[in-house]
């Protein structure tokens, strides 16, 4: 069975935290009391709490849609340009302070920080067999949860091994980019030396993806050789492969394949509901993407969100067949099955994100639009080989860069007569667009653009400004003063 337990969970904010289990791997969890005095006194109960820190990954769904949505690759749709605000100002680059989407990113990673800290505060109250495998894991999810924010957000507030508590936004400034990174650094190192290197229980993350992550947070700060190396010794290790069949990687039955190096889990459990998306133990995003009001085979309807574009269709080339798994053009599949209905949502385009869409046949035990079970790929290995392929070119290597690039369009094209043999910056050039082929539609778009300084590419993007998103008007209140927004927000 793919999941056996779920808890909801409550909503957070950076400085509260409030701790419940569930997840993929595990057969029990009970909510927990915040007092350390009597908690971490068994193994187990550090297990609950590193599940704790788990489930809030299920709450990313929102970074992977405004990830897109934000770029050049979809439009924000929806029925109408008054459904879900948010949205159509992050699309539209109007975004401000008040944007209780981009509130829910800030909200929730920092509930992903903070759960991890509980763990990592305490990690020496009590010893015994594995705990620097749980220390390891809990480290990396730190590190995965503070990368997003910076990604988002730039220099956010740090406070070590220790939680924030009510008062810490006052006193504790934003850190800087370069000193976030370094603590991402620091526990990425920590979780590759400690963590478990072959297959563990399905949902852990593992030393490749701690190597991948490592690779990518050394990538987007310009460090290419560090970035290089770390890949080459994932890529080395043989512990993962390009799936030979791309259109099967996004089915159910394609989930945790030997391409996903770190994979969020999601299951189809009731209990979901719009006073709190992020509470959903499914993937709310799939929903979203699904086309509206539909009757046909093979999908359900959704709310048409995170509609593709025209030009994100057309940059694919003849032979290449990921466009037809990535997008779904839902004329051309109407006139192939008739019957087929489908509504007009707002900025209709005819394409719908087909990687992540409402599949009949998921086996939903509730809202088929809120608790799909479909799991984000959020690491996978094409993606590592276009990182070391980028970080190659970068310092100069361009016969490995081409190696690698080459590889993912082989299994593109199920030919080797679509290589690149172009080297230096034009090589560069291509390796960045095979990018966006390969990832359309998995949430990475708009930080490739913004982190290459390719901003301008999106509509409406202002330079010194939209680099990064508002820090939420709410937190700048409980500063006082403290923290100083981000520049073009104020």
């Amino acid at each position: 069975m793919k999941r056996k337990i779920v808890t909801a969970i409550a909503a957070f904010s950076i400085f509260t935290i409030t701790i419940s289990c569930g997840d993929d791997f595990v057969d029990a969890g009970v909510p927990y009391s915040q007092d350390s005095g009597n908690y971490f006194n068994t193994k187990e109960n550090y297990e609950s709490a590193l599940i704790g820190v788990y489930d809030i990954l299920q709450s990313t769904y929102v970074n992977v849609l405004l990830g897109e949505i934000a770029s050049d690759n979809t439009y924000a749709g929806g029925e109408s340009a008054t459904d879900v605000p948010g949205f159509q100002q992050v699309d539209q680059m109007s975004h401000t302070p008040v944007n209780p989407n981009v509130k829910n990113v800030w909200d929730w990673m920092f509930s992903g920080v903070n759960r991890a800290n509980y763990i990592i505060e305490n990690q020496n109250k009590i010893d015994f067999e594995g705990k620097e495998k749980i220390i390891a894991q809990t480290r990396f999810l730190r590190a995965y949860f503070q990368f997003e924010l910076v990604k988002w957000f730039g220099g956010i507030p740090l406070k070590g091994d220790s939680r924030f508590i009510v008062g810490d936004e006052t006193s504790i400034p934003r850190s800087s980019t370069t000193e976030v990174y370094a603590a991402i650094e620091a526990d990425l190192l920590y979780a590759i030396e400690n963590m478990e290197t072959g297959p563990q229980e399905q949902g852990r993350v593992t030393k490749g993806a701690a190597q991948a992550l490592l690779g990518k947070a050394y990538l987007y700060q310009g460090k290419y050789q560090q970035a290089a190396d770390v890949l080459e010794q994932l890529i080395q290790s043989g512990s993962y492969s390009l799936v030979t069949n791309y259109n099967t990687i996004f089915e159910n039955a394609g989930e945790n394949g030997t391409e996903s190096v770190f994979e969020v889990q999601y299951t189809d459990a009731e209990g979901a509901g719009f006073g709190c998306l992020q509470c959903s133990e499914g993937n709310v995003a799939v929903g979203f993407n699904g086309p509206r009001n539909f009757v046909g085979p093979l999908y359900d309807s959704g709310y048409s969100f995170n509609i593709p574009t025209q030009e994100a269709y057309d940059m694919f080339e003849p032979g290449d067949g990921r466009r037809d798994v990535a997008i779904l053009n839902i004329d051309a599949f109407a006139a192939a099955n008739p019957g087929t209905t489908f509504g007009i949502g707002y900025e209709h385009t005819g394409f719908f994100n087909k990687k992540y869409i409402p599949r009949q046949g998921d086996l939903n035990l509730g809202d088929s639009k809120l608790t799909n079970p479909n799991n984000y790929r959020a690491i996978r290995y094409a993606d590592v080989l276009l990182m070391a392929a980028e970080a190659y070119n970068k310092v100069g290597n361009d016969d490995k860069a081409r190696t690698y690039v080459n590889l993912v369009r082989a299994r593109a094209f199920g030919d080797n007569n679509h290589n690149f043999t172009a080297g230096g910056a034009a090589l560069g050039d291509l390796i960045f667009d095979e990018r966006r082929r390969e990832l359309v539609g998995e949430g990475h778009r708009f930080f490739d653009l913004v982190r290459t300084g390719r901003g301008t590419q999106i509509p409406n993007f202002t330079p010194n400004k939209n680099e990064v998103f508002p820090i939420p008007y709410e937190e700048m209140q409980f500063s006082n003063g403290n923290w100083e927004q981000n520049p073009g927000y104020n």
